[in-house]
């Protein structure tokens, strides 16, 4: 189950992951919730911080017309690295977790990012002014301490401890999005954890950037060799 972030569209998890995962005889359902692609567009359903609402969704949809699968394995990319753990955190139908890279605390995030449109020639970077116009558009806030309250919301700090999944964690050291220290911070909350796996890329392996745009076939490689070490029955074939 594979599912995006802050600026996701279902149109990019197929190159992105659906089409190597399907290759390898998995089979794979991909979503979009609230404050993405035609949920955003179409319904002007924005982000909630209790994302295994959507989840729990989409999963009773699905297995409304189809059988459920021996293991269920949610991946979360970007933002999702915050999704997807989050929804594992209440979805005992979810058997394993990928965070895509690490989003232990998105309001750590926003705090660096969106703060700075406080200041009128800070919004004068493309950086800042779009990561303040998406947010205020996905989140459906209206005003830079609204939204930074808003973001605030989207931690796992507080629900950490209820994933008793197994977890696989990625991340890049030169991350531009999240400060590299969440990924150890998220691991040492994991305390229930069946197990906890993390994978790092560095600059000369391609893949430090965030979600690892340089090496998709090494994040591909730490995923599907992850899958096969927790979950070796899982391919359908």
């Amino acid at each position: 189950m594979f599912g995006g972030g802050f600026d996701s569209i279902l149109e990019e998890y197929y190159p992105n992951f659906a089409e190597a995962a399907l290759k390898r005889g998995y089979s794979v359902l991909t979503y979009e919730g609230p404050g993405q692609g035609e949920a955003l567009r179409k319904h002007g359903l924005t982000y909630t911080p209790e994302w295994e609402k959507p989840v729990k969704a989409v999963l009773d949809e699905f297995l409304h017309t189809h059988a459920e699968p021996s293991k269920i394995v949610i991946i979360g990319m970007s933002m999702g690295g915050y999704f997807a753990p989050r929804a594992a955190a209440f979805e005992e139908r979810i058997n394993g977790v990928v965070a895509y890279d690490t989003c232990y605390d998105f309001g750590e995030v926003a705090g660096r990012v969106i703060a700075a449109a406080k200041n009128p020639e800070a919004l004068k970077n493309i950086g800042v002014s779009w990561a303040y116009d998406n947010a205020r558009w996905t989140m459906g806030t209206k005003n830079i301490d609204d939204t930074l309250k808003e973001c605030a919301a989207y931690t796992l700090s507080a629900v950490a401890d209820r994933i008793c999944q197994d977890v696989l964690m990625l991340a890049g050291t030169d991350d531009h999005f999240i400060p590299f220290h969440q990924t150890a911070d998220f691991k040492k909350a994991l305390v229930n954890a069946r197990s906890v796996t993390t994978r790092i890329f560095d600059g000369p392996s391609g893949g430090a950037g965030h979600c690892q745009p340089g090496a998709l076939t090494l994040y591909h490689a730490a995923v599907f060799d992850w899958l096969l070490d927790k979950f070796p029955a899982s391919p359908t074939g």
